[in-house]
């Protein structure tokens, strides 16, 4: 007696990650096709995020990046800058629960 046979579902899948991704709800599998953009979406949406983050810690990392300094460090610009990418944030992020969304729809 040897080791139980894997079924042909428990194999692992030779797809690449942005084409397949398998997620167990209970016993029974769902397959979610996932296109290239959403991966692209979710990155920029979480290094959005990031800098948005960084801003109240670090407010003049836009200065040490780009040596631009608009407002004489102020701040006020590095402040409407990141209200702007909590904005982007926010956009990117709900176009990749669509795309998730979609996924899961046609799935």
């Amino acid at each position: 007696m040897g080791a139980p046979r894997r079924m042909a579902e428990d194999a692992p899948s030779r797809a690449l990650p942005c084409q397949l991704t398998q997620v167990q709800r209970g016993r029974a599998g769902v397959k979610r096709r996932l296109r290239p953009i959403f991966w692209i979406e979710t990155c920029l949406a979480a290094l959005t995020g990031l800098l948005c983050v960084i801003t109240p810690f670090w407010p003049d990392w836009i200065e040490a990046i780009s040596g631009w300094d608009p407002d004489q460090h102020d701040g006020s610009v590095e402040w409407m800058i990141a209200a702007g990418l909590l904005v982007v944030t926010i956009l990117i992020g709900a176009v990749a629960m669509s795309e998730w969304r979609r996924a899961t729809a046609t799935a």
